[in-house]
């Protein structure tokens, strides 16, 4: 039914599940700064809050708040900062 994933000794938790036949998930972050890798494209939408993001090939944070989004694509990794819990769906392709 869903999964249930945890990183960052818990501070990042998430639920998966399968949208439109593709997988994603939905989960919140604590406040924190983080690394992520990826395996396939990623959709990521801020549901509320706010993440301060560093995409593959750049070099300056950029704001994404929440009703915005951003794209990663596979084999990437990219940072996140946050001042507070933020909340998050993730879609894979």
């Amino acid at each position: 039914m869903f999964d249930t994933n945890e990183y960052f000794d818990g501070k990042v938790k998430s639920i998966s599940f399968t949208k439109d036949g593709k997988k994603a998930t939905v989960g919140v972050m604590a406040a924190g700064e983080y690394e992520f890798s990826t395996s396939c494209n990623e959709d990521m939408h801020v549901l509320n809050g706010s993440m301060l993001v560093i995409l593959p090939g750049k070099s300056e944070w950029e704001e994404f708040k929440t009703c915005e989004s951003f794209k990663v694509p596979a084999n990437a990794s990219f940072k996140v900062k946050l001042a507070a819990d933020t909340a998050y769906v993730c879609e894979y392709s």
